[in-house]
């Protein structure tokens, strides 16, 4: 039961001739600011010690001051109360704060609008057709302004000192900049840690993918406490071998399959396409590295004269793309797609699409962040599997885990 019985409830409706659903709105809002204003008169009884009505109990030498016009935003629309006042100045009401201008869950509504990609306009168009309220660009780039601490806090928390698995990407978007367009790199980097939980480690916005940023990227994630990483899963990134060299001499690379797949199909003629790759799943299919050379051979004597450069490709980035190969099934298919991080740009890609140009980097990292705690949210579970991974992982890197599992 709510706080009114039904009968006061059609007293009210009577009595405010309520007859259509913005009568009530229009009612509401009334009793809205009422109810607020018996709050603050209230508020005020208390720092006074006795209602201005009941002199005889008064104990204090302050008294009453009258009342201060205030305009508040709340969910009703715009609306003018009267904030009471008190000879010595001392009241500090706690319902509508002394700077308080909003009263209302307006500023988490935008944050969640924006979160789910909705542009700034829309976000005004939304505020206006179900509040009334009219709310200027930038009091809402303000409002999502307020979790820039935020995202520097979570971007520089400690990380956990092993990581099982880690991927790495990057995802293009336009972000203006001085006057101009530029492509820009998101740096996205998600971790499988020894309990078999994965996390978003951290994003960071670059000019373009280069080895000089990710090594940025790597001795930033060593910086908060990551000392070993077991295994990279990369999409082929330009100059990444040579930045994991630099940071984590020990940690295994894999490249991943479904890029060098889409690599290797880019210039093949469309009615190749289905045969194509129809010859290289037995390469990355196959038993172990020995037998996966005898295809990769057998590719290449039926397609080496037509496409010599995809047998290049593979040859030349064949240590980085079999190095799954040494590990048993469940490990194999976590690191030889990037399954993973695919999932979760295509998460972030959902939100950002309404997007086609960012008007700043912080804006496209509020954005990025605010999906991202969507997407981590609903990481509850550890990987499936994970106690059989890890064991094996320990066969692998008996020196580097071994006195975790103790």
């Amino acid at each position: 039961m709510g706080l009114w019985t039904k009968e006061q409830l059609r007293a009210f409706i009577k009595e405010n001739k309520l007859v259509s659903a913005q009568d009530a709105q229009n009612a509401l809002k009334d009793l809205f600011a009422e109810t607020l204003q018996e709050m603050l008169e209230a508020e005020m009884d208390t720092h006074l010690g006795y209602s201005k009505h009941d002199i005889q109990n008064k104990q204090t030498k302050n008294s009453g001051n009258g009342k201060s016009k205030k305009n508040i935003v709340s969910e009703y629309g715009e609306q003018e109360i009267s904030i009471p006042r008190d000879r010595d100045g001392e009241f500090e009401p706690l319902v509508v704060k002394k700077h308080q201008s909003n009263v209302t869950g307006i500023e988490d509504q935008i944050i969640a609008l924006y979160a789910k990609g909705v542009s700034t306009r829309e976000i005004q168009d939304h505020l206006q057709n179900l509040y009334g309220i009219d709310l200027s660009p930038t009091f809402i780039s303000n409002v999502t302004n307020k979790i820039i601490p935020l995202i520097k806090e979570w971007q520089n928390r400690p990380l956990q000192s092993v990581y099982a698995v880690v991927f790495l990407d990057a995802i293009h978007f336009k972000v203006k900049q001085d006057g101009a367009i530029v492509n820009k790199a998101a740096y996205m980097v998600i971790g499988i840690d020894l309990e078999g939980c994965k996390d978003v480690l951290g994003m960071w916005i670059g000019e373009n993918e280069s080895s000089k940023f990710w090594l940025n990227v790597l001795n930033d994630l060593k910086n908060r406490g990551v000392q070993d990483i077991l295994i990279t899963c990369v999409d082929n990134l330009n100059g990444f071998t040579q930045a994991i060299s630099a940071c984590y001499p020990q940690t295994e690379i894999q490249k991943c399959i479904i890029h060098q797949i889409r690599n290797s199909t880019r210039f093949v003629s469309y009615k190749d396409i289905k045969k194509v790759t129809a010859d290289l799943k037995p390469i990355y299919k196959a038993v172990n590295e020995e037998m996966a050379l005898l295809e990769l051979d057998r590719f290449e004597e039926t397609w080496g004269t037509k496409y010599p450069l995809i047998v290049k490709s593979w040859r030349n980035n064949w240590d980085e793309l079999a190095t799954f190969f040494k590990y048993p099934a469940e490990i194999r298919k976590i690191i030889y797609t990037t399954n993973i991080m695919e999932s979760y740009h295509r998460q972030l890609r959902k939100v950002t699409k309404g997007k086609s140009i960012f008007p700043t980097d912080d804006s496209l990292l509020k954005m990025l962040y605010l999906a991202t705690m969507d997407v981590t949210r609903k990481w509850t579970g550890r990987v499936q599997n994970w106690g059989q991974m890890l064991l094996q992982l320990s066969v692998f890197f008996p020196d580097r885990i071994g006195h975790f599992l103790k």
